[in-house]
């Protein structure tokens, strides 16, 4: 016992010396648990280094290594990868992305498409040509029997290329996708659309845009995911069809994986831990975007910024312990994070692997992984750009953080490489490649039962696309649990993909879809559940009998994909399902959340995604101001926004709104004391031919409902707030009650001069400088008279309302005496009448003295403001609104005043 006792005494004495004595300029890593052991280098080398080079600079876990698959000359620039039925790989190129830091030529046609080949099968790529080239920076690429589908960047349109000839080279293309009124956004060559993943669902999905696709018939079907899929560069899916999804641009690792986007946006905020956002690069990495915020005191990034191509390992040949684990790239750390994914009660929930280590991480300043892969041999590919920037122009102009980065330590200059590497464990012995191009639809079901999750993928796909319905039998009976074809009883995963191929050849019926209802495994069942939506939609009752058993099921997940699957189901026996699961299921936070992420869906489907995300109370306030613009605002500022030009010129009759978001998406509180007082003088810098009428006379909620409207639709301003804002974007009335109530006493309109300095009031000699203003003339009268009705104040909602009253009491007393200008002046502007109209200069319409000239009838005239006739004044292209909210006796007032215009002429 003395002698062991010191024997570990020894051993604990010889790692104090060596952990004393690392080299000068890396320091012994004090992250956590040994497991991997780690050393951290304060001071790495830019320098290029070869493929051997960078082979040495990896930190894996013992019994893990990295082969090289490819790398330079051979491939430049990769960022996604293919293969197709018989292991060929095809790789995607971005030739002319951050070739330096200013990003030249980077619209440059000359991107490519790359195919290789291991002839010998030893892992390594021996053979390769150049498959397509001449494109736009290609984002997107799936392999489909002997084509290859291509999406570029800049559009939506997918292509399918096929060589007919054999000599590696695309020869035919075709169009398999395109949508012409696609809404091309070009600003920026990162936040686009990535993926093609053909899910376990016989659907394929991509990232940023509200879509995902069918194929069927040798063309790409889309069918609309109204909340968007969320994610930005990567996609990818389990052994059971949940999709993953990461984004940079938000700096999460993971986002949309709790249900599939088809149903709506979710994510929570417990998914993972604020530790899980930690990254430990074993370099320091200086060239982040964002700067010191971004970095540690060791100059290394504290959480991940670059997000990017997932995957989740399927494979057969690494431990089985990674299995279903959550890989993802973090390229501006040099590291690949792994995952352990924990299903909690149906919430889907990740946590690192490793305590404050990660699972491969690199010394070399050039390694930028950005896509990871289980490959049909079984192991973990990942895609190295290997590069000196990998952040897009946008982020790398003069003067940033990072532009000094990438000057200082030459990054620039690092580019035209690209590795592509292979995850193997000790002992890897090479298997024969797949040769499922060559082989009939029977064959390829025995692969459903393969345990590398890429053959069973590719294995449904191909069976799907021969569309050889000769299998279906065979199918049926794999999916209820019998042998049939395959060497032993099927196992789960076996079930789940007979059961998904039956569906995407539409071979599935009712009793195989029962008989899964009562499988043994949970994924099985929550499949057939899934499956039945198509007969949920024709309301079928013996499918929803059937379902209406599983209300109960000891899965999570199957009640939680009933109540996905029935939610939207108007049927009654569908709507009693999904009122049962939601009472028996209070205390679980994933089906109240499920819930709100499908009344959420159900409104963009409604309102279209920007309103149907806001809470219901903010956007009927929205909808509420939109109907006023355009009864009201819209006769000066235009329908849409840019204006209106004054009859007979090509003046402006308002400000245009359309492209003044900087102008509307500033102050909130500067538009609703324009709404209040009104507003005159240049706007940027323009004069217009009236001014903005005071509107303090409508309620709090009307004014709020306007300026909420405005900022909304021109101004750019999402009035959903975020937990981050202190101050929420959207108006509400009581911040109106509040500045009506401080800014009472003002008696003339605001000057954009004024909002912009805080409100300070200009003296005559500044307003004459800074703010010309074209004089409205008045309806002739003593100078005193005008002086006066220039200076009338706009009055509040119970000042106007009690002079109506008083008006409207002399008019029923019979007063004869015709009403003057400032007797109908708070009337005009109550209901916005000066904004199009002045008593004797012609504006948007027609002045009011030109209109008694026509010599209606009081009645008449009455008539015309609550029901105009455009046609009587063909020379004025905007016509006059309808305007029925105007009372009788106020709109008999206005009427008498127009009347009297006819005496002065």
């Amino acid at each position: 016992m003395k002698r062991i006792f010191s024997i570990i005494v020894l051993l604990a004495f010889s790692m104090l010396i060596y952990t004393c004595t690392v080299t000068k300029n890396t320091s012994q890593s004090k992250v956590g648990n040994p497991y991997p052991n780690r050393l951290f280098n304060p001071t790495p080398s830019v320098a290029y280094l070869t493929p051997e080079e960078s082979l040495k600079s990896f930190n894996v876990p013992p019994g893990y290594h990295l082969e090289l698959v490819a790398s330079e000359p051979m491939i430049k620039e990769p960022v996604a990868i293919a293969w197709d039925g018989n292991a060929k790989m095809y790789v995607a190129e971005m030739l002319t992305y951050m070739q330096d830091a200013d990003a030249t030529g980077e619209r440059l046609n000359i991107s490519r498409v790359m195919l290789l080949e291991d002839t010998d099968n030893d892992g390594k790529m021996d053979k390769s040509s150049v498959f397509i080239d001449s494109l736009l920076l290609p984002r997107m690429i799936l392999c489909v029997n002997h084509e290859l589908l291509v999406n570029e960047t800049n559009t939506i349109t997918i292509n399918s290329y096929r060589d007919t000839n054999g000599d590696g080279r695309a020869d035919e293309k075709r169009v398999v996708f395109k949508r012409d009124d696609y809404n091309v956004s070009d600003a920026n060559m990162e936040h686009q659309r990535s993926g093609l993943d053909w899910n376990l669902d016989n659907y394929i999905y991509i990232t940023y845009d509200p879509v995902r696709f069918r194929y069927s018939n040798g063309m790409l079907k889309a069918d609309t995911i109204p909340s968007g899929p969320g994610g930005q560069w990567g996609v990818t899916h389990n052994n059971y069809g949940r999709l993953f999804f990461s984004s940079a641009g938000g700096e999460s690792p993971m986002v949309r994986a709790q249900i599939n986007p088809a149903y709506g946006a979710l994510d929570l905020p417990d998914q993972f831990s604020s530790e899980f956002q930690e990254v430990w690069p074993v370099i320091a990495t200086p060239d982040v975007q964002g700067g010191l915020p971004r970095l540690r005191s060791d100059s290394t990034l504290n959480h991940f910024t670059g997000a990017c191509g997932q995957s989740v390992y399927r494979g057969n040949t690494l431990p089985e312990d990674l299995v279903g684990d959550y890989i993802v790239c973090e390229p501006v750390a040099r590291i690949i994070r792994r995952a352990k994914v924990i299903n909690l009660k149906g919430k889907t929930i990740i946590q690192n692997a490793y305590y404050r280590q990660e699972f491969i991480a690199s010394t070399d300043m050039n390694f930028r992984p950005v896509n990871s892969y289980t490959g049909p041999d079984g192991n973990l590919y990942i895609v190295d750009m290997h590069r000196g920037i990998i952040q897009q122009g946008n982020w790398t102009k003069p003067g940033s953080f990072l532009r000094k980065a990438i000057d200082e330590k030459g990054l620039a200059k690092n580019t035209g490489h690209g590795r592509i590497y292979r995850l193997v464990y000790d002992g890897y012995k090479q298997e024969p490649k797949p040769q499922m191009l060559n082989e009939p639809a029977n064959k390829l079901v025995t692969y459903l039962d393969h345990k590398n999750g890429w053959w069973r993928d590719n294995a449904q796909k191909q069976i799907i696309i021969l569309g050889d319905k000769s299998v279906v039998p065979t199918l049926k009976q794999i999916a209820s649990g019998q042998q049939a074809t395959l060497s032993k009883r099927p196992s789960a995963l076996a079930r789940l993909h007979a059961l998904w191929t039956l569906d995407g050849l539409n071979a599935i019926d009712k009793d195989i879809l029962f008989t899964a209802m009562k499988d043994e495994n949970a994924q099985v069942r929550r499949a057939a559940v899934w499956i039945s939506e198509s007969f949920v939609k024709k309301n079928d009752e013996e499918i929803l009998n059937k379902l209406a058993e599983l209300k109960t099921d000891p899965g999570h997940d199957v009640r939680l994909q009933l109540l996905l699957s029935l939610y939207n189901s108007a049927h009654k026996k569908a709507v009693a399902i999904v009122q049962d699961l939601q009472l028996k299921n209070t205390g679980n936070d994933m089906f109240a959340s499920a819930q709100k992420a499908m009344d959420r869906n159900n409104d963009v489907k409604t309102y279209g995604a920007r309103l149907g995300n806001m809470p219901a109370d903010e956007r009927k306030m929205i909808l509420a101001g939109a109907a006023t613009f355009s009864s009201l605002c819209a006769t000066c500022h235009g329908p849409n926004g840019k204006g209106i030009t004054v009859a007979g010129t090509s003046d402006l009759a308002a400000p245009p709104l359309a492209g003044a978001s900087k102008r509307l998406g500033g102050d909130k509180l500067n538009l609703v004391k324009i709404i209040l007082h009104g507003l005159t003088g240049p706007v940027d810098g323009k004069t217009y031919p009236s001014i903005m009428p005071p509107l303090a006379a409508n309620s709090d909620d009307w004014v709020a409902s306007v300026v909420n409207y405005v900022r909304y639709e021109f101004g750019n301003v999402n009035p959903r707030r975020r937990a981050t804002d202190t101050t929420s974007p959207f108006v509400t009335p009581a911040e109106v009650k509040m500045v009506r109530t401080k800014t009472a006493s003002r008696s003339k309109p605001w000057t954009y001069f004024e909002l912009e300095n805080g409100g300070t009031e200009l003296s005559l000699s500044e307003v004459s400088t800074n703010s010309p203003v074209r004089e409205t003339k008045l309806n002739p009268t003593s100078s005193k008279k005008a002086s006066s009705a220039k200076e009338t104040k706009p009055v509040n909602a119970n000042k106007l309302a009690n002079a109506t009253k008083t008006l409207s009491a002399k008019t029923n007393a019979g007063r004869t005496k015709p009403p003057a200008y400032t007797d109908v002046k708070n009337l005009l502007q109550k209901h916005t009448c000066l904004a199009c109209h002045n008593p004797d200069t012609r504006v948007v319409g027609p002045a009011y003295k030109d209109v008694a000239k026509r010599k209606y009838s009081i009645a008449q005239l009455v008539q015309l403001i609550h029901s105009p006739k455009p046609e009587h004044w063909p020379d004025y292209p905007t016509p006059m609104p309808p305007m029925p909210q105007v009372p009788d006796n106020e709109a008999r007032r206005i009427a008498e005043w127009i009347k009297s215009l006819e005496k002065g002429k």
